[in-house]
């Protein structure tokens, strides 16, 4: 299917959620951006980077799913994937504790960058639940229609893939995911990473092993989750 040059989705993605670029909230949403960039307010991500998930991990490629809730919206932080930032920005305090989880788990040490390019090239679909967000503004475009979009986004591989690991940390995720059937994919609960809410259990929870662990029994490949040095990091392009 030829993907309209105005959308910069792969293919296999823009051949299951072509409906969705058709409705109603879709056009609202287009002219929602529209303004506010015309307005002078900065976006992020970048525009071309808005899509990155779903450039980076092809349906037909996708073996885990971590769902986010919205953008980083600090200058130089967002580049389409939750919970990772461009190389060279500090590290967030969620992603911190996930690579304690992730030594704890496994024993990798944590890298010296926050990118998480690596995983999703992998087949680890990084998507947030909102794909763009106002400049120093959290939240700031809930509700807009990006939460249908990325809902759809979910309903397909949870309906039309098998063998899947679906990874909620928090409530916001988990009631994203709540229609999953487990019987068909491996979901791992549990609570979010961030600072506020990591002592109530996210530590220990062992996400990366469990998920490995799955894959193989299935077959797949696991996730190679040790991450390369910032230096030996392929450059992540950013497109405006």
């Amino acid at each position: 299917m030829q993907v309209p040059e105005n959308i910069r989705i792969h293919p296999s993605w823009y051949s299951v959620l072509e409906p969705e670029f058709h409705k109603p909230y879709m056009g609202d949403l287009r002219e929602f951006l529209r303004q506010e960039k015309q307005a002078g307010k900065t976006i992020f991500p970048p525009g071309g980077q808005i899509f990155n998930a779903f450039n980076s991990t092809p349906f037909d490629q996708v073996k885990v799913v971590i769902l986010g809730q919205d953008p980083y919206h600090g200058a130089g932080q967002a580049h389409g994937l939750c919970f990772s930032v461009m190389p060279g920005v500090r590290v967030p305090p969620s992603l911190r504790n996930i690579y304690k989880e992730m030594e704890s788990d496994l024993g990798i040490v944590a890298p010296d960058h926050g990118c998480l390019q690596p995983w999703a090239e992998q087949g680890v679909l990084l998507l947030n639940a909102t794909l763009t967000v106002e400049e120093r503004k959290a939240g700031a475009h809930q509700g807009r229609g990006w939460e249908q979009f990325t809902d759809a986004a979910v309903h397909a591989l949870a309906e039309q893939r098998e063998g899947l690991v679906f990874v909620l940390w928090g409530s916001y995720a988990q009631k994203k995911g709540g229609f999953i059937d487990q019987r068909k994919h491996l979901v791992l609960r549990g609570p979010h990473p961030s600072p506020l809410s990591a002592h109530r259990g996210f530590f220990g929870t062992r996400p990366f092993s469990k998920a490995n662990s799955y894959l193989q029994s299935r077959g797949v490949a696991p996730i190679e989750w040790a991450l390369p040095a910032a230096g030996a990091l392929r450059r992540v392009a950013v497109e405006i």
